[in-house]
């Protein structure tokens, strides 16, 4: 719209005099303006034709106004003309008008900056340079406005990196131009093709410099290209590493500083921060189990990992770097006293880039977590480092990077990402943050591999159920969110479903609840052997009855199995509704095919443990669990200096009643004395069937009167029994008793149980003398309330 304005007003002024000139100068013009190269560095397509001399020829011989039309047709011509594709129409128009803006511009610089008077060089130079300055800035202001507002780049940094460079030629031009002026003022007119010529050789010049130009602008991005490519691979390489994620990211910050401070030349630099981002790569030839091995290694496999040098040297031999990058991945575990690996290299033998690649992955290794050992502190890893200069390491490179640390710690504090969210279907992530999204595509990736493996290690390390499914719910965090954890295992007979483990959140009203097969969460997949994702956990706790204010809102609940049986189901809780995926189902399900048979082999393990210590017949503790609870009870009453009671029980004329009433009769009398001892002690007292018809009671915290007073008591609970030895008859039982206290009567369990076992014998004497002085027609003490033709042991039939 300027453009078309200038063009209304100031083309009536055209006289157009020499209308001969006018028509070569816009037939060179056009011509000249085929004559263009491309810029460098912009973003858009933009070129730069060599007929501003022509324009400024003009300018000089016929004036602005119809300079005008002349700087026009060379627009369109550089638009339209020797072009691989088509201009738009906007763009042409922007051209022609632009030009025609500038030079009015310059016409009125010159026509201002003119001295009537002044000397001829002054006369001249004065305005020509005004003139010039005032095309280059109007001309060059105009484009990089246009290119800055549609790449959305700054206005000041588009001009200044596309167009400052090109100044000079403004000014080269505008004098090659008043020479030609001059000769066709003072020669004639048939000069003026000749004035194409310098112009040409100037073109020609453009060409050539921007074709090297070009040339080294390619080799620079094709090396950018193959570094970024190196690094993206580098960087997929770290993020597969769980154990030393972002690892070679603080190497290189610490190597590259390191190398900066001691004076490296550039492509030494260069060569550092290259070997420190690739050090590492030789670690694919290692094997997963090794590197992420929780112990010491084996001489075998840590002659595996001698080999990683060696690999990631032969790995990036091919790759011409223009510095030096192999060597220093070689020797980058060498040792500065010679005992180190690959080939045993010592002092200054060592590139002083694999000195300082050593330092900088020895502070980062012992400053990180490692299967094999603590991540140290600030402090400590100083420590160690000045500990090992002059052995593992050069002692000069120590003592610098010691000073260094504090601003390169800065450093990997700033450049350290935070894990990026996943980017929406209607928002797209950047470039940086899509691969760093990828990275950590690539390490959850890998921390489900290492996740599977520590519970697989981790499934053969316990024999128990509960603490099998402590060390399986550890470790399924790290693969499977949950805030809660429960393991239901079916009962054999009953068909019930019973939490046998519980953990996290609502863990207390989860243990030990039974829902029948069909009801409930876990019932659902007992019986329909498929596994719930996103269930309601309210379901659970109500088929159990159990109305409780619940944490959680989601749960995934799979079945167990060993082999083709059924033996119960592993159900998590998230406090979020819909947390669970189907790529969490996956998960499980693979956890869930290695934990059935393990969780089963622990619940064989646990019943094989309860029968060895549990009596068959009164399901009491039996000998072998008295004598390890016994002696955990004496060294406590030691430790806190209390008495602890012994009681010796034996069951008054057993015998008889066995070879009289059958075994079956005595097995029951024995059920009913368990059960009433069992009954008359407190939860935490043993109670135990030590020999036949003998039992002992261990009572923590008891002195003598207590104790003689709770055995007066076990021999009243056990003279309250009557069994059934046929229709209408029945016996009572009788027990003798004997009391020993920790410590008066001794001080290990044989003393004390030598001790109550003499005086549960004389408690028996003394019954018995009792017993005879009723006289002979006296029942046995032992069968009262046996109808008078059925009494027994009396001397009578």
């Amino acid at each position: 719209m300027a453009a078309a304005a200038l063009l209304v007003l100031c083309l009536p002024y055209a006289t157009f005099a020499q209308p001969r000139l006018f028509a070569a100068l816009f037939i060179l013009s056009c011509a000249s303006a085929t004559l263009k190269v491309t810029l460098p560095l912009t973003t858009n397509v933009s070129t730069l034709s060599v007929s501003y001399a022509l324009d400024f020829a003009s300018l000089l011989l016929i004036g602005p106004h119809e300079t005008m039309l002349v700087a026009a047709a060379s627009a369109f011509s550089q638009c339209y003309w020797n072009n691989k594709e088509a201009n738009p129409l906007y763009r042409t128009l922007f051209s022609m008008a632009s030009l025609v803006l500038t030079v009015e511009a310059a016409g009125l610089a010159f026509t201002l900056l003119v001295v009537p008077d002044a000397d001829p060089v002054t006369a001249v130079a004065r305005p020509l340079v005004g003139a010039a300055c005032a095309y280059f800035l109007v001309n060059t202001s105009l484009v990089a406005t246009a290119i800055a507002l549609a790449s959305k780049e700054p206005l000041f940094e588009t001009w200044h990196k596309n167009f400052l460079w090109s100044a000079p030629s403004y000014f080269v031009g505008a004098g090659t131009a008043a020479g030609a002026a001059w000769a066709v003022h003072h020669v004639g007119l048939w000069v003026a093709p000749l004035a194409f010529a310098p112009i040409y050789l100037t073109y020609h010049t453009y060409k050539v410099y921007m074709s090297r130009l070009e040339v080294q602008r390619h080799i620079q991005d094709s090396a950018d290209l193959h570094l970024a490519t190196i690094e993206a691979l580098a960087g997929a390489i770290d993020a597969k590493d769980q154990l030393t994620n972002s690892h070679i990211q603080r190497v290189q910050i610490y190597a590259t500083g390191l190398a900066e401070a001691i004076g490296l030349s550039a492509s030494d630099v260069k060569g550092v921060r290259t070997a420190a981002l690739l050090h590492d790569i030789g670690t694919l030839a290692v094997p997963e189990h090794i590197l992420s091995k929780p112990g010491p290694l084996t001489p075998e496999e840590f002659q595996k990992v001698r080999i990683h040098p060696k690999v990631g040297a032969e790995i990036i031999a091919g790759v011409p770097f223009p510095y030096p990058v192999a060597p220093l991945i070689m020797s980058h575990h060498e040792r500065w006293d010679g005992k180190g690996y690959p080939q045993g290299l010592a002092g200054d033998a060592i590139p002083i880039g694999a000195r300082i690649l050593a330092v900088a992955d020895y502070f980062d290794a012992v400053t990180s977590e490692r299967p094999y050992h603590n991540a140290l502190s600030h402090a400590s890893a100083i420590n160690l480092l000045k500990h090992e200069a002059g052995r593992a390491l050069d002692r000069q490179l120590v003592d610098t990077f010691v000073t260094l640390l504090p601003e390169l710690q800065r450093k990997v504090e700033a450049i350290t990402p935070a894990t990026p969210a996943a980017a929406t279907a209607t928002e797209p992530a950047a470039p940086e943050e899509g691969r760093a999204l990828a990275f950590e595509n690539i390490g959850l990736a890998h921390r489900e591999i290492y996740a599977l493996y520590e519970i697989a290690q981790a499934m053969g390390t316990s024999l128990g159920v509960s603490d099998t499914m402590e060390l399986i719910s550890s470790k399924l965090t790290k693969i499977i969110p949950w805030s809660g954890c429960a393991l239901f295992l079916q009962h054999a007979e009953s068909g019930l479903m019973r939490c046998r483990y519980a953990g996290g959140i609502d863990a207390p009203q989860l243990i030990d609840m039974t829902v029948r097969v069909g009801e409930g969460l876990s019932g659902w997949v007992g019986r329909n052997r498929r596994t719930l994702v996103n269930a309601d956990p309210r379901v659970e706790f109500e088929a159990a009855g159990i109305a409780a204010d619940l944490h959680v809102h989601s749960s995934i609940v799979c079945p167990l199995y060993v082999g083709e049986v059924f033996i119960g189901a592993l159900a998590l809780f998230h406090i979020e509704p819909n947390r669970y995926t189907d790529d969490h189902r996956r998960l499980v399900t693979s956890v869930a095919e290695q934990a059935g048979a393990v969780i089963h082999n622990a619940m064989i393990f646990e019943q094989a443990q309860e029968d060895s210590l549990t009596d068959p017949l009164t399901s009491l503790p039996n000998r072998r669990s008295m004598f390890s609870r016994l002696t955990h009870e004496l060294a406590r009453a030691e430790r806190l200096q209390s008495e602890l009671a012994l009681v010796v029980l034996d069951i008054d004329e057993f015998k008889r009643i066995n070879d009289t009433y059958g075994h079956h009769v005595g097995d029951q009398a024995l059920r009913e004395v368990a059960d009433a001892l069992r009954n008359s002690l407190r939860q935490y007292d043993l109670c135990v069937r030590f020999a036949g018809d003998e039992f002992i009671v261990v009572i923590a915290d008891c002195q003598r009167e207590t104790a003689e007073l709770k055995r007066l008591e076990l021999q009243q609970r056990i003279g309250d029994i009557e069994v059934d030895v046929r229709a209408g008859a029945r016996i009572r039982l009788s027990a003798s008793a004997g009391v020993a206290v920790f410590p008066g009567d001794g001080q290990t369990y044989e003393a004390l149980l030598a001790e109550a076992d003499r005086r549960m014998y004389e408690d028996k004497s003394r019954r018995r003398m009792v017993a005879s002085t009723l006289g002979e027609s006296s029942t046995w003490i032992g069968l009262a309330d046996v109808p008078a033709d059925e009494q027994l042991f009396s001397g009578r039939e």
